[in-house]
């Protein structure tokens, strides 16, 4: 899911997360007229939004329904390896891809190089370095790794120099305050959830959301050098236990109106 706390959602991002929290990313046309009604959004504008998701490719109208299509089914694959967070033990050895000075590109090609690269979890050290540790599976993101195998080279050594700053280039304190307070959030909203109350839904998408945004965001670190209190397996831990509660309000909600 995608979304934000302080900005109006709109049709199509309303849409976007549900689809995407779904598994598989497919729910009747009904379910998601409702959904954005939790927004104040209309269902003319639903329609709408879900007739130029298709033109753009993210999404196809499949059996009195939608689902995911395009680059949203990448986006998906990225949420849920992210929930699932799975890395290898650590040996020392750190991932470089060097963006090649000599080669020409448009600007969209850019943008799409450095999205490619912070999807594999690449932080850009210094300019045209971008470096991570080797401890996550070299086949992750594969949407993305043609992206930097085009314009980058790739290597791994076991001591760069100078030694990457950690701290400021994952903004490791930054994104452990987020997690403290999504966790927070997701605490307080447990309450309502945990009685049934509909009320509670609207704004549990927007936390789910942002969970989701914040989990794909975590580096995925080795231990050895996070801090001894990182949240990430305890912002993971506690966003199971409220998705379970959130969806099966939200099951309940759409049975009401079956």
């Amino acid at each position: 899911m995608s979304s934000s706390r302080n900005t109006p959602l709109t049709a199509r991002s309303v849409l976007a997360s549900v689809l995407l929290g779904t598994d598989p990313p497919r729910l009747p046309t009904r379910m998601l007229v409702r959904t954005t009604a939790l927004f104040g959004i209309s269902e003319g504008s639903t329609r709408t939004a879900l007739s130029r998701m298709v033109s753009a490719g993210e999404a196809v109208a499949d059996a009195g329904g939608y689902r995911l299509a395009g680059r949203l089914v990448s986006r998906q694959q990225r949420q849920i390896a992210s929930r699932q967070a799975e890395v290898r033990l650590w040996d020392g050895t750190w991932e470089l891809a060097t963006i090649d000075a000599d080669t020409r590109r448009t600007a969209a090609d850019r943008v799409a190089l450095r999205q490619a690269l912070a999807a594999l979890r690449l932080a850009e050290t210094r300019e045209g370095v971008w470096i991570r540790p080797d401890n996550l599976d070299p086949e992750r993101s594969p949407g993305s790794a043609p992206v930097v195998e085009r314009w980058c080279t790739r290597w791994r050594a076991t001591r760069p120099d100078p030694a990457p700053d950690v701290e400021r280039l994952w903004a490791l304190r930054s994104w452990s305050r987020q997690a403290t307070d999504l966790r927070r959030t997701m605490a307080r909203l447990l309450v309502p959830l945990g009685e049934g109350d509909t009320t509670a839904l609207a704004g549990g998408f927007v936390t789910s959301a942002a969970v989701l945004r914040a989990l794909q965001a975590d580096p995925l670190l080795p231990p050895e050098l996070l801090p001894s209190d990182w949240p990430g397996s305890g912002l993971r831990a506690d966003y199971d236990t409220y998705d379970a509660a959130y969806r099966a309000v939200l099951r309940a909600w759409f049975q009401a109106d079956a």
